[in-house]
């Protein structure tokens, strides 16, 4: 972690890569407009990369044999966590959903402690405090009580961070896992669970070949031009930057969510309490 230069460009890719991430809705919602509803839309997209990532896999087999389980945890936390937040963002508004995954500094601070032996202390202590604060007032939306408002998209939101932050945990404690394998695990969970969600949860009917043809374009382009790359970005430079620079930088995502959210969805309102929460949020971010 000591090249300097190395650091800045960790730090470039990771603000660049998130960044990206925060625009991840725009073809997920094209899509689920060309007829692809709800979670299938997830499913095709993150299809579309492992065109791409399985022959590469297939050529280093005899790596990913050697030791597959460090890669396939990681891809499996994050994959799943990527399938639910992706789904969260089709069914509910973007920015409070992508405030919601945001609390994953809570959660890494919690598994940090527990399973890494980080040490807690009064700065980690009161960012999952503010982090439960900005969630009572993201999920209260003004309310006296936010008892009752818990929606479906917010309880994909909220476990994407948990899972999240689980894959994030496992590059820390297995940093030498293979990029590519783990990236290739990732979009295959982030398949698997978005298949689930579509038959089992969502009542949204599978989408027809010509739809799938029509749809290809798109989802093709935007998932392997800009989604695989800011994917390769954003592991290989977790395993470099320290991990609070990491969720500093991270946080661009939330930035270009934000705004891009604000300016195309105007329907999408939250109220002067729910933005109170979400800048706390990302404040106990900062301090996470």
């Amino acid at each position: 972690m000591g090249d300097p230069r190395q650091q800045r460009l960790a730090a470039l890719a990771l603000f660049f890569g998130a960044s990206i991430w925060g625009l991840y809705w725009v073809p997920l919602r094209e899509l689920n407009r060309m007829g692809l509803q709800g979670s299938w839309a997830v499913a095709f997209f993150n299809f579309c990369p492992l065109i791409i990532l399985l022959p590469m896999v297939a050529l280093r087999w005899r790596m990913v044999m050697r030791r597959p389980w460090p890669a396939a945890f990681i891809g499996a936390a994050s994959g799943i966590g990527l399938g639910l937040y992706s789904t969260s963002i089709i069914l509910a508004p973007v920015i409070r959903m992508t405030m919601e995954f945001y609390l994953t500094s809570i959660w890494s601070t919690i598994i940090g402690v527990l399973w890494l032996s980080e040490r807690l202390d009064m700065r980690r202590v009161l960012s999952v405090a503010l982090g439960l604060t900005g969630l009572f007032l993201l999920l209260s939306g003004g309310q006296a009580s936010g008892a009752g408002a818990l929606t479906l998209g917010d309880a994909m939101a909220l476990a994407s961070g948990v899972l999240w932050a689980f894959g994030a945990a496992g590059i820390k404690r297995w940093p030498e896992a293979p990029v590519i394998v783990t990236s290739a695990f990732q979009f295959l969970f982030a398949v698997g669970i978005a298949v689930l969600l579509g038959v089992l949860m969502l009542p949204t009917p599978a989408p027809t070949a010509a739809q799938l043809t029509h749809a290809l374009p798109i989802a093709f382009l935007a998932s392997n031009l800009l989604l695989l790359p800011s994917v390769f970005a954003i592991f290989w430079a977790c395993r470099v930057l320290y991990p609070g620079r990491a969720a500093i930088l991270m946080m661009s995502e939330a930035v270009v969510a934000t705004l891009s959210a604000s300016w195309f969805l105007p329907d999408e309102v939250m109220s002067p309490v729910q933005w109170t929460g979400a800048a706390i949020v990302l404040l106990a971010c900062l301090l996470g």
